[in-house]
């Protein structure tokens, strides 16, 4: 079955680090473009990073830049994303998403994981 599920999410005190994990199965993430995003209650789900397929170049939100690192291991089909310094306000469903980099628009979004920042 073609899927991303992420995993890494857990109650972390504010400050604190976790890592966010998202695994591809059925298909060849190096082909996507992958890109984290966050859905706080209430509120639209915001960009956090990207990851390109081309030549790995990344972007980050200003909110998390120099704390937020998207990297991608090849060889074990997934791209992670390490959070350092986490705040409340950052509580939110963790998601992944992968857009096909070439020819027809394939998109997949994982199921989320779930953030919690306490403070």
């Amino acid at each position: 079955q073609v899927q991303l599920v992420e995993s890494g999410g857990g109650l972390v005190r504010a400050g604190g680090s976790l890592r966010l994990s998202c695994a591809a199965s059925e298909f060849i993430l190096d082909y996507y473009h992958i890109a984290w995003f966050r859905q706080a209650p209430g509120k639209e789900r915001e960009g956090v990073s990207c990851i390109s397929s081309s030549d790995g170049s990344t972007d980050y939100a200003d909110s998390v830049k120099g704390r937020f690192t998207i990297s991608r291991d090849n060889a074990k089909n997934t791209v992670y994303l390490q959070m350092n310094n986490l705040k409340p306000e950052e509580t939110a469903v963790y998601y992944c998403n992968a857009v096909r980099a070439y020819g027809v628009r394939v998109e997949f979004w994982g199921q989320g994981t779930q953030v919690t920042v306490s403070s």
